[in-house]
């Protein structure tokens, strides 16, 4: 199972995908020299407004992210957080909007509000506002726009500004979601009255209208993005705080910036898959791909229970070390070095055993509801974008006001006053999404992400391990089956898989769950490949069919 030196040899030479696919899909591959892929038609549609309008890739990612939190607002909001990743023609620079706690937050604040769970663990609520840390995704547009953008924040924000106030039908799969959330989520403040018109959830092709979204859009156009931390907004947003229980204060939201940060890097049979650093969990995918370059993949077919039984086995153990470790980086006891350490790799890999399923706690090291986007654009700007409520609307508190549906990301810390990602007063808690990036030899191939919490990482990994080491092309490698580990280390395989594949699996030793829902437990992703060194020939991109989106170009 081990790699030989001709097997990596070839995994150098150019890239030649086949372009047939052989899974059930509604899709084509898209070619272009400018392209937006996102979740929802009308995402991909206004930022390609922006790339005809003469803007860049930055300008389309940006417009295309405003409109999501419009028309999908059950998987991201003005509330969100976000993260991306940026080519900006001769470098990668990575963008950490995923905001800190409130500063009353501490272990005791939760034991007060809260109680224990014995073991002088305390309660961490799932929704309300004790999940709601600072939102960050606006801030990010205004990073973004601020640094990379070159068209004018109101004409950015024009397309989803006219999508609140006129309306907008809303598509199978939101509609789906946003069902299954009523019943939970209408007793919390400002819910029901934003997204309950007439009562219930809107229906397929019902047209949903967001006075609130309008009415902030339009403060950002005339203001800017510190409107929403400093100006009227913030103050709604304390006010709301205050008035309804939750403790984010304005000095919160004030004293919250952005933050530039390095990608982390691993390379892969030649390719270098980019990551943003912790909080975010994208290490878990530079660590499994880190401990599956220990084997010959390629030699094994892509569906086989062989190659995908060590998948599972190396997510499995990259789960097991950042739920241990994971938080924010200023409290872990282990750095993303020393998780990345090719000996430390080269050990874990050696736990795995090719024929039976295994379960390892973490290594031992020296002391010491989302949405995702891609643009690209043909002067060679990439994208790889992506923000989120979390679980499905978040938090559940919504500012009525200004239509601010807030993340629950909150609900990641852990009840353990002694981990890494226990609750602190301006902390960031393990953030499970995560956009990616794909180099070779240094040079931009892939922006891309697959959205859906703890599915994110494993999407990456196995999207990456079907292009590179299987050659197929991004479409087949997007609607292939997946699988997903959970947190008790199941694993989640969907209902379309070949059942002898669940046989087989189940034959190693692996506990099988069916994943009947299409568009449930396996992510959706969005694809953007570009084709050559000269961004003008252009790239080719896929957007998953488990969600209502597509990619469009020109």
């Amino acid at each position: 199972m081990r790699v030989n030196g001709a097997a990596a040899a070839a995994w150098r030479m150019p890239m030649i995908f086949d372009w047939t696919n052989p899974y059930r899909t509604i899709r084509t591959p898209l070619f272009a020299r400018n392209i937006v892929s996102t979740s929802h038609p009308l995402a991909a549609q206004a930022g390609i407004r922006m790339l005809l309008a003469g803007g860049n890739a930055v300008d389309a990612a940006l417009a295309a992210a405003a409109m999501l939190t419009v028309v999908e607002p059950v998987n991201n909001g003005l509330g969100s957080d976000a993260f991306a990743i940026l080519w900006d023609g001769k470098q990668l620079h990575g963008l950490n909007a995923s905001g800190p706690s409130p500063a009353a937050w501490t272990p005791e604040y939760f034991r007060r509000r809260h109680g224990e769970e014995g073991n002088g663990f305390v309660k961490i609520p799932e929704r309300g506002w004790d999940t709601v840390t600072v939102p960050g995704a606006v801030a990010a547009w205004g990073a973004l726009h601020g640094r990379f953008g070159s068209l004018p924040l109101g004409d950015i924000l024009a397309p989803a500004l006219e999508a609140a106030e006129r309306g907008s039908a809303v598509p199978p799969v939101v509609a789906a979601k946003w069902a299954a959330a009523a019943p939970l989520l209408k007793g919390y403040p400002g819910w029901a009255q934003t997204f309950l018109p007439n009562g219930r959830a809107p229906a397929v092709g019902e047209k949903f209208v967001f006075p609130g979204a309008a009415r902030l859009l339009r403060a950002l156009a005339q203001n800017g993005v510190r409107e929403f931390y400093e100006g009227r907004v913030a103050g709604s947003i304390a006010a709301w705080a205050k008035e309804t229980g939750g403790s984010l204060a304005l000095e919160d939201l004030r004293a919250f910036r952005p933050e530039w940060v390095q990608p982390l890097s691993l390379e892969y049979h030649g390719y270098e898959l980019h990551e943003i650093p912790p909080n975010s969990q994208g290490i878990s995918a530079l660590i499994a791909l880190g401990l599956l370059r220990h084997f010959d993949l390629p030699s094994l077919g892509p569906d086989s229970p062989q190659s995908q039984h060590l998948q599972i086995e190396a997510m499995k153990l990259a789960f097991a070390d950042i739920w241990r470790h994971l938080g924010d980086p200023r409290s872990m006891r282990v750095t993303a070095e020393q998780m990345l350490d090719p000996a430390y790799l080269a050990g874990r890999a050696r736990l795995i055993d090719p024929r039976k399923a295994s379960f390892h706690g973490p290594g031992a090291f020296p002391s010491g509801g989302t949405v995702y986007l891609a643009a690209a654009d043909e002067k060679g700007l990439m994208v790889s974008y992506i923000q989120s409520n979390y679980m499905d609307f978040g938090s559940g508190v919504v500012v009525p006001e200004y239509g601010i549906s807030l993340q629950n990301r909150g609900s990641a810390f852990s009840a353990d006053p002694a981990s890494a990602n226990a609750p602190g007063p301006g902390k960031r808690p393990c953030h499970t999404i995560i956009p990616a990036f794909l180099t070779e030899k240094g040079r931009p191939r892939m922006s891309f992400g697959v959205m859906g919490a703890d599915v994110q990482p494993q999407g990456h990994v196995q999207t990456v391990v079907r292009m590179i080491d299987y050659r197929q092309q991004p479409q087949a490698a997007c609607d292939a089956p997946r699988f997903k580990v959970n947190r008790d280390f199941s694993v989640n395989l969907e209902s379309r898989a070949d059942p002898a594949l669940k046989a087989a699996l189940e034959g190693m030793g692996h506990t099988i769950r069916l994943d009947d829902v299409y568009h449930g437990e396996s992510g959706a992703g969005q694809f953007i490949w570009r084709l050559s060194e000269n961004p003008e020939q252009g790239y080719v991109a896929a957007s998953d069919t488990r969600r209502d989106g597509c990619a469009c170009g020109f």
